[in-house]
């Protein structure tokens, strides 16, 4: 879908002029973005502000005020497109939806004050209360969700502890300063802590088994987390005081209802479809992750894998990666600078759409060039820190297509590993659907995905609007469910007559990225040795 297709410019102009126009705010690791769509869900407008995290203390962080400057710059930026398109503003919207990246920990005070800086799912310092989490709870508890952080608080005692009064992701932080509601949608409270998959709440056996664990503490896990809702039920409207936080100009009014806030990896399951079982899709962007929609639990615990949720509460296997498309990004920044240099400029994503074409050109097996993405520890490879690296030996063949593909290459290695893991406990899929920015370039990455994962790979048109336009979408699905659940919703009221791409894997390919990936599994040693001695 394109921001041409579906309603023509009177139709999306009365819209936007009525309020039946839903807006769709993601904050995502590199970028925040809104984007505005039509009672058709069409995309309409846009708007967006680049940010990128710091490393303070050792953690990865976002100060507080950035997420309030980016909205501000972002939501400005929508309504200045608005202006442009179609010469008029919105006041208010049909709906609303906030997402972000998940994980993570946010921990206020009784007074809603921060106690300590955001501590991003990025972090990997929480290795010891993941694994004892793990033991005691009898489910993965990966380094990034928001109990592992909290839990790793309280063995460090850190004396912001006693203070907490509530812990939240980036996504319920941001809604409830717009709404009042602390809410979170369930897929991205399975983040935070594990949910039950029929009640769709926070696992009730496994909070007494957490809160035994703590007793010491007289910490009641319950009373500091989020309430949990699904996809389809409304979680607050838009106050005069979150207007004001989104518009200081005075433009937006309150009274907007808004959906349940949800994690990135919930709107990229909706942003592609794939909420059913048997279905699966692919996000890349900082990070890169796999969400298989599972027809049955599976038979045991797997480190490698996250049970999270759909939107809706059904039963989810993710494959998370720390590392995706950054490291692909800085090398076109410098190939950027480079062509500057020769008097040559060109702009970042031209820049970007070169050299995935020439990654195409590579030899299968990327010229026996080893590429490691690592700019933070990888749990799945077991790195607690990471260092990006190129190696070659004397007989490898570096040219600036197969330095391209082994970069692809590198970005889909661990998610790779990850994926064999769910093909030995027997899941199959029927389609893998693939969004993010890094497929814009048609047919690059796509491709190479497909020999990654051994399935093929389907992306749709509008696998680069993202995470915007799918909490976009879910906000929608507030109106317009008419009883349907949201898979059906989505078949039948979004992506009907949708157009879908669909690569087969390739047996070249497949053939090539096993080499690879065979030696970027033996080279494992050479990045820890880089991380412990640079």
């Amino acid at each position: 879908m394109s921001q041409e297709q579906g309603f023509g410019g009177d139709a999306t102009r009365e819209a936007i002029i009525t309020g039946r126009a839903t807006l769709g705010i993601e904050l995502g690791s590199t970028r925040i973005k809104a984007c505005l769509v039509g009672p058709d869900s069409v995309p309409i407008a846009s708007g967006g502000h680049d940010w990128e995290n710091q490393f303070v203390d050792r953690r990865w962080t976002y100060a507080l005020d950035d997420v309030w400057t980016g909205l501000q710059e972002c939501v400005a930026d929508l309504l200045a497109d608005t202006q442009r398109r179609y010469g008029v503003r919105p006041t208010t919207f049909r709906a609303v939806g906030v997402s972000a990246m998940m994980h993570g920990y946010l921990a206020f005070d009784a007074d809603g004050e921060l106690l300590v800086p955001f501590r991003t799912w990025r972090n990997t310092s929480t290795e010891r209360a993941a694994t004892e989490l793990t033991r005691v709870l009898g489910c993965n508890i990966p380094l990034r969700w928001s109990v592992a952080h909290l839990y790793q608080a309280i063995l460090d005692d850190e004396p912001h502890v006693p203070q907490i009064a509530s812990v939240t992701t980036l996504a319920g932080y941001v809604h409830r300063r717009l709404t009042g509601r602390d809410v979170l949608g369930v897929g991205d409270a399975s983040g935070v802590f594990p949910i039950d998959p029929i009640t769709h709440q926070y696992d009730g056996k496994l909070l007494a088994r957490f809160d035994a664990l703590v007793a010491d503490r007289a910490l009641r896990l319950v009373d500091l987390l989020p309430d949990v809702l699904v996809a389809g039920e409304e979680a607050g409207t838009l106050t005069a005081e979150g207007a004001a936080l989104l518009d200081p100009t005075g433009t937006l009014q309150p009274g907007a209802p808004f959906c349940p806030p949800e994690g990135d990896a919930g709107t990229g399951m909706v942003a592609t479809a794939s909420v059913a079982p048997r279905t699966a899709n692919v996000s890349v962007g900082t990070s890169i992750f796999a969400m298989v929609v599972l027809e049955k639990p599976l038979a045991q615990v797997h480190e490698e894998l996250d049970l999270v949720t759909t939107p809706a509460g059904d039963l989810v296997a993710m494959v998370h990666c720390n590392n995706g498309a950054s490291e692909l990004g800085a090398w076109a920044e410098v190939f950027g600078q480079f062509a500057s240099a020769l008097g040559q400029p060109a702009g970042q994503d031209a820049v970007f759409g070169a050299l995935l074409r020439a990654a195409l050109e590579g030899e299968p097996d990327a010229g026996g060039l080893l590429a490691y993405n690592y700019l933070s520890g990888e749990p799945i490879t077991g790195l607690a820190e990471g260092r990006p690296l190129v190696v070659r030996t004397p007989e490898s063949r570096l040219t600036l297509a197969n330095f391209a593909r082994a970069q692809v290459y590198s970005a889909f290695g661990t998610l790779s590993l990850g994926m064999r893991v769910l093909a030995d406990e027997g899941v199959e899929l029927d389609a893998m659907y693939a969004h993010g920015g890094l497929f814009r370039t048609a047919g690059v990455a796509q491709r190479l995905l497909a020999a990654a994962v051994g399935a093929p790979v389907a992306v749709g048109s509008a696998a680069g609007e993202g995470g915007a336009w799918g909490i976009a979408v879910l906000a929608g699905y507030l109106h317009e469910a008419d009883g349907l659940d949201l898979g059906t919703y989505l078949a039948e009221r979004v992506f009907a007559g949708a157009q879908i791409d669909v690569v087969e894997p390739d047996a070249d390919d497949v053939k090539g990225f096993a080499a690879f990936l065979e030696r970027y599994v033996a080279g494992l040693p050479v990045e820890r040795a880089a991380a412990d001695a640079v």
